[in-house]
């Protein structure tokens, strides 16, 4: 295991996930500022989120303005919850850890009834 290669891969999963809450959140304002424009980009996004800067790329085609924006929600976003993220990464890991281990423990200690008998 390369954890350099792991933590690229982590950022370009974040960064994509940063991307589409962007959008979200965009098509949000825009359902109350500019429905038209609401629609466009709902029906532009809809399957194409999945990677975040293919996205914007093709985006950049269409509208540049909306890239514009995005980019700057999808910053603001990044700053508001980076920060947190290793320590919650962590107790979520161990937290779910212990529960998966808790399972494991509890079928390997019940005790089956034997079918022969």
């Amino acid at each position: 295991m390369n954890p350099k290669h792991v933590a690229e891969n982590t950022v370009r999963v974040l960064q994509s996930y940063l991307t589409y809450q962007a959008v979200r959140e965009i098509i949000h304002q825009l359902t109350e500022t500019n429905p038209p424009q609401a629609i466009w980009l709902t029906q532009y996004s809809a399957g194409k989120l999945q990677d975040g800067e293919a996205y914007l790329d093709g985006l950049m085609l269409e509208h540049k303005e909306l890239v514009l924006r995005i980019l700057t929600v999808r910053a603001e976003i990044a700053d508001q919850v980076v920060d947190f993220l290793p320590e919650m990464t962590r107790v979520a890991i161990q937290t779910s850890n212990t529960e998966h281990r808790r399972q494991v423990l509890e079928r390997l200690t019940r005790s089956e009834p034997d079918p022969s008998t």
